[in-house]
């Protein structure tokens, strides 16, 4: 057997512990030869009561059956993200998610190494939010109503195009179909859903909101379809964000970061309204309106294989894109006003307005952040504003500093003068419009960009790569 030098080891411990993951790894017999104090913080434990001693000694509450690392010790195949759920030496219940990984010098196996993330916290918060949830459920329907605090009518705009969106969205907000909103952040897909599902029906019923990608994956699942007693240890019947918004809308921000695997789940629930709690075995009947949003489009998406195509199609009932700022250069000068009037009154000052360089700025400037970055721009100058007006002195330092060299022409962050750089992102602005209009139909948007299909296929990949 290969022997370590003392250095080797003292390099590789000092690695080990730098890592902030929890690393448990022990050798055939199950005793532990390297623990590091995040596992130690996950556990409950102290690292002495763990270092050098048999697995199950540490760890009583667990079996040669049940413990990854001597399963993966005695099978030498390795296991992926795989829940476990314990007790420690002192009796509190542990929940890990672990990569367990078999450890080889050659052919011989010599041990395993336990790489543990600790979702007992946020495990906790997800049952909080659920509970939190049904309380909000049970009220009464006044305090439902509450949950939506914007209508169609507080999404600001003079842009005849973005008007003629929010007329749509009204008419098409009084049936029961699925609809999925595209946008780029900061937009308002969460204040335009909450607007339409007031202008819904379903106005009386639950509005919930989940963002997909702030909560893990393994967590996902039981908190939009619940959990029945025994799926795992310490596991009760619990109702999902499906069942809660029964008879009303249930809102999937970043449905994109959805794994796919639970998104073939959210399909068959769009199919027939039925929904089966995580270790459960009877189907639950509910009837929910799903509307999903994405801040990537919806044809990139099902490129980068990110998004079911079959889920898409059945999303794609109803499909609103919501403009970025850039493209509603009328809006610019309108809600600077908007914004100046409400911060006005919520910091009691009296600013009138903004002076003609700044307008200039506004005009120019192409608004990555789009609504959201003018809004917080406006309440970071009103703060700081002690005249009449909003002049380039109140900018935050980075728009102060990009006013100082824009030099009247239109800025960006990252501008180049780049011939190559500028053709290639009007050509993508070009192609994602008329993606938009196609509803994502590959054939319709090649007509309209008149070039073969081919083309469209080979530069849409060329995009994504």
């Amino acid at each position: 057997m290969v022997q370590l030098t003392a250095l080797t080891q003292e390099v590789l411990t000092a690695i080990l512990k730098s890592i902030d993951e929890g690393i448990h790894v022990v050798n055939t017999e199950g005793k532990t030869i390297f623990y590091n104090e995040v596992a130690a913080k996950h556990d409950g434990m102290d690292v002495r009561e763990v270092q050098g001693k048999h697995l199950i000694d540490a760890f009583p509450s667990l079996s040669e059956e049940s413990s990854t690392l001597l399963m993966v010790i005695r099978t030498g195949k390795p296991i992926y993200n795989q829940t476990q759920v314990y007790l420690n030496l002192h009796g509190t219940r542990i929940d890990t998610i672990n990569t367990t990984l078999p450890i080889f010098l050659g052919e011989e196996i010599i041990g395993a190494v336990e790489i543990a993330k600790d979702y007992s916290r946020m495990k906790l918060l997800s049952e909080r939010l659920l509970d939190l949830q049904k309380g909000v459920n049970k009220s009464n329907k006044k305090k439902v109503l509450k949950q939506v605090s914007y209508t169609l009518s507080d999404l600001k705009t003079v842009n005849p195009a973005f008007i003629s969106m929010k007329n749509e969205a009204r008419k098409l907000a009084k049936s029961d179909s699925p609809i999925l909103v595209y946008g780029e952040s900061g937009t308002g897909k969460e204040l335009f859903v909450q607007g339409i599902h007031h202008e819904s029906l379903r106005s009386g019923g639950a509005f919930i909101a989940q963002n997909c990608a702030a909560i893990p994956e393994t967590l996902l699942e039981s908190i939009l379809f619940g959990t029945a007693k025994g799926s795992y240890t310490g596991a009760v019947d619990r109702k999902g964000l499906f069942e809660l918004a029964d008879g009303g809308t249930l809102f999937l921000d970043e449905l994109h970061t959805m794994p796919i695997e639970l998104q073939a789940k959210l399909l068959r629930v769009l199919e027939d309204g039925m929904v089966r709690r995580v270790g459960g075995s009877q189907n639950i009947s509910v009837d929910v309106r799903v509307i999903a949003a994405m801040n990537v489009h919806p044809t990139m998406a099902l490129q980068d294989q990110k998004l079911r195509n079959d889920l898409f199609y059945r999303l794609n009932v109803f499909t609103f894109s919501l403009f970025p700022l850039r493209e509603r250069i009328e809006d610019i000068l309108y809600l600077t006003d908007y914004f100046i009037y409400e911060f006005n009154r919520k910091l009691k000052k009296s600013i009138k307005g903004v002076e003609k360089k700044l307008e200039l700025f506004f005009m120019d400037y192409q608004w990555p952040g789009n609504v959201r970055e003018l809004k917080h721009t406006i309440e970071y100058m009103m703060n700081v504003c002690e005249e009449e007006r909003l002049t380039l002195e109140e900018l935050p330092i980075m728009l102060r500093q990009l006013s100082s060299s824009s030099q009247g022409k239109r800025v960006h962050p990252n501008e180049s003068l780049s011939l190559r750089k500028n053709l290639e992102d009007v050509e993508k602005r070009l192609i994602m419009n008329a993606l938009d209009l196609s509803k994502g139909n590959i054939n319709k948007a090649a007509k309209l960009l008149e070039i073969p299909r081919q083309t469209l296929q080979y530069k849409l990949k060329k995009t994504l790569d």
